[in-house]
């Protein structure tokens, strides 16, 4: 006898008051049960479907809008809902400056119990539209289909796309005519690759079967004017790869380089790969203020330039320097920070675990002629030791900006050992930022913590916060 499948709950009238994680929206039943709804925004009061249960809170999909919110406005790109991006389009900008807001000020104050003297306003980002310089595509030949196009069997004939996954969607992807990220000629040359593609019948990916010439492209623009475009090929073959970049070059001239690999691995990963330049130096430039960047195709980067000088100009208030100081600069990256405070300060020292962007770090300070700043690669958590600390002094200023998890404990003890007088937090997570400043706080206040937002559209949030050495 077969078992009865279980009728799933509906939760009437939900009333939705703020935004979390990965574009959802958050909300409690009458009895106070958090419940993260997709397809909902603050304001809404909606009847939510339960789709699972894990840990004590609810995950659901509004089924059903008893109210709209009055901060809801219309989406403006045509692939709203479907490539898995700016999820916050149907909420007006303020909208998400105040949520963004509170969602760092729960973190700190609520939830890490956190005292904040100083509770700034969040920088709200300048333009909103065509802000990255940075953006990854995908080749694939299952090409998502909406159920108008399933039941149209032409559609079915052309599956070839280049977008972005469908979220959930390992092997489906969203062909993307306009995306409103990156600034022209993004769309233009993207359009123009896939045009190539195919009037020269080359294979996109097959992720299923592992197969396919055609992988990835990633496009990087500049604000000076520079353009490189990555291709990921899945297969090292001569005779299509030359033809294809030839076409590129001659069809997009604004292009100022070109890189390739060859990726026959399960994953898309690149860094490990190989980088052949085909066209051009190898590289792009990009200003940041006083600041000259070089940036390769492995290069981690700013993905908002304009936004990320305006990080780095909160951060370098924050620090207050005076001229005389010794400033520490961990997770730093290609060194856009410590580069970018070296003018204001007598010497910085950055650590980075990932070798690459040392040597990146490295060859900005030459292009920079920049000579008070020295970089060593290595995990933080074993490079911040007492004998690096009497190798290079100890720091009045100390800048962190950690990944998403935030610093390690082995860091946090040591920073506790260290006593800097001052540190600046720079992060991505409220929620592991708030964690790191409640451990912190038994030697520092923070003195003043000021949200940015770097990505309109999103639910991601920066935080920079400054501490002070309790006396």
């Amino acid at each position: 006898m077969g078992g009865r499948s279980r009728k799933k709950k509906v939760l009437p009238g939900i009333v939705i008051t703020g935004i979390a994680d990965k574009g959802k929206s958050v909300g409690k039943t009458a009895e106070g049960q958090v419940v993260f709804v997709e397809n909902a925004a603050p304001g809404d009061v909606v009847d939510v479907l339960v789709l699972r249960k894990k840990a004590g809170v609810l995950q659901g999909r509004a089924v059903h809008f008893q109210q709209y919110s009055p901060d809801r406005v219309a989406p403006f790109c045509d692939h709203y809902g479907l490539c898995g991006g700016c999820k916050w389009q149907h909420l007006s900008y303020a909208a998400q400056l105040q949520h963004k807001q509170q969602v760092v000020e729960d973190a700190l104050r609520r939830i890490g119990k956190v005292q904040v003297a100083d509770f700034q306003p969040i920088l709200a980002a300048e333009p909103v539209v065509y802000y990255r310089n940075k953006l990854e595509f995908t080749f694939s030949n299952k090409r998502w289909l909406t159920r108008a196009e399933i039941a149209d069997n032409e559609s079915l004939r052309h599956r070839n796309a280049l977008g972005f996954h469908r979220p959930g969607e390992f092997d489906k992807i969203v062909d993307i005519t306009h995306c409103w990220l990156q600034p022209e000629p993004s769309n233009t040359i993207r359009n123009t690759v896939r045009a190539i593609a195919l009037e020269q019948e080359l294979s996109f990916y097959d992720n299923t079967e592992r197969m396919g010439l055609l992988r990835s492209l990633v496009v990087r623009t500049t604000s000076v004017g520079q353009i490189m475009l990555v291709f990921s090929f899945g297969e090292a073959n001569d005779a299509l790869i030359e033809p294809f970049l030839r076409a590129v070059r001659e069809r997009c001239p604004e292009v100022t380089t070109i890189c390739y690999c060859i990726n026959t691995k399960v994953n898309d990963y690149l860094m490990d790969l190989d980088m052949h330049t085909w066209q051009g130096p190898g590289h792009i430039e990009e200003q940041l203020g006083h600041l000259r960047c070089k940036i390769g195709p492995k290069s981690f980067f700013q993905t908002n330039s304009r936004q990320g000088q305006a990080l780095y100009d909160i951060t370098v208030a924050f620090a207050d320097l005076q001229g005389g100081e010794n400033v520490y600069d961990l997770y730093t990256g290609v060194g856009s920070i410590a580069l970018y405070m070296a003018q204001h300060c007598r010497q910085v020292v950055g650590i980075e675990e990932i070798a690459a962007a040392i040597d990146d770090a490295r060859e900005n300070a030459r292009l920079n002629a920049i000579d008070n700043a020295v970089f060593y690669a290595g995990d933080v958590k074993d490079m911040l030791t007492p004998a690096f600390v009497e190798r290079y002094g100890r720091p009045d200023v100390l800048v962190t900006d950690p990944p998403r998890a935030g610093m390690h404990p082995q860091v946090v003890e040591m920073l506790l050992q260290m006593e800097t007088p001052k540190i600046v937090y720079v992060s991505c997570n409220p929620a592991t930022q708030a964690r790191d400043l409640q451990l912190l706080s038994a030697k520092y206040e923070v003195q003043k913590v000021r949200p940015v937002d770097m990505f309109p559209h999103t639910h991601h949030i920066e935080s920079v916060a400054a501490l002070r050495l309790r006396t």
